[in-house]
């Protein structure tokens, strides 16, 4: 069958770890998405959804961020490779207007599919929360490292807008439906608005699972915001989306694959 769209998910994706070898990430996901939308243009392939990230909108803008505030200042280089793909990709649809692209600006996803075969397997150390949580939930790692207690947030640790990954799968089949309608290209923001503390997240995942995590607070982490959360709106009005599962349904979720991966994927 002829392909009719591309979801480009590809890239590095770890904060502190940009900071640390930025040629790699502007190797990996600015070279890298050059070279995918120049074969996708050799094979007459217009059409295109970008896993883009919340990064984008840097520390100058207020939350919650919308798609209309002005971009341009990520504080880490992950997000400025984002940004320059954003970029890139929007003078190509201006260049040409066979292009239709759908830039969905992510921020926090978490969780796994329902039936505890599907979730997230980071090789080694993981820098994404979740995964840290459940693998010392498992017996794999002694405790949880939250970088910083002294931001100017509710308990002192860092807030994100922490999003279902399945909500956000079901994100992409609707922006690919409305990029095979339209044309130009769009961003829009896929989040639940709801800023959640890592403290927060720590004590939630204990009372929803029962699973005791022991932590310890660290130095900040280069390139973190304090708090950051999403606007939707324009995704639910534009696209009909908006996040249906909880933070509950997330932590469940997450800890059910890990239960049944305790290895992760062998």
């Amino acid at each position: 069958n002829p392909v009719d769209a591309v979801i480009h998910f590809a890239g590095l994706k770890a904060v502190g770890e940009s900071q640390q070898i930025p040629l790699a990430y502007f190797d990996n996901n600015i070279a890298g998405s050059i070279s995918l939308v120049q074969a996708m243009q050799r094979a007459g392939v217009f059409k295109l959804v970008f896993s883009s990230s919340a990064t984008v909108y840097g520390e100058h803008n207020p939350s919650p961020y919308q798609e209309e505030m002005p971009i341009g200042m990520p504080n880490n280089n992950y997000g400025y490779t984002k940004l320059v793909v954003e970029q890139m990709l929007e003078k190509a649809a201006i260049a040409d207007t066979r292009w239709s692209i759908a830039l969905l600006r992510y921020f926090n996803p978490v969780g796994a599919h329902k039936s505890g075969q599907i979730g997230e397997d980071p090789q080694g150390i993981p820098n994404n929360l979740m995964p840290y949580v459940t693998q010392v939930a498992v017996g794999r790692r002694d405790k949880l490292a939250i970088f910083g207690q002294d931001y100017p947030t509710s308990d002192g640790t860092c807030e994100r807008d922490f999003i279902h990954v399945v909500d956000l799968a079901k994100a992409h089949v609707l922006a690919i439906q409305n990029r095979l309608e339209q044309q130009g290209c769009r961003a829009w923001n896929i989040g639940t608005g709801q800023p959640i503390s890592v403290l927060a997240i720590k004590n939630t995942f204990e009372a929803v699972n029962q699973v005791q995590i022991p932590f310890e607070f660290a130095p900040r982490r280069m390139g973190d915001l304090a708090s950051f959360y999403a606007d939707s709106q324009r995704a639910y009005q534009e696209l009909g989306w908006k996040a249906e599962l909880s933070l509950q349904d997330m932590l469940a979720d997450s800890w059910n694959w890990q239960k049944q991966n305790p290895e992760g994927y062998q």
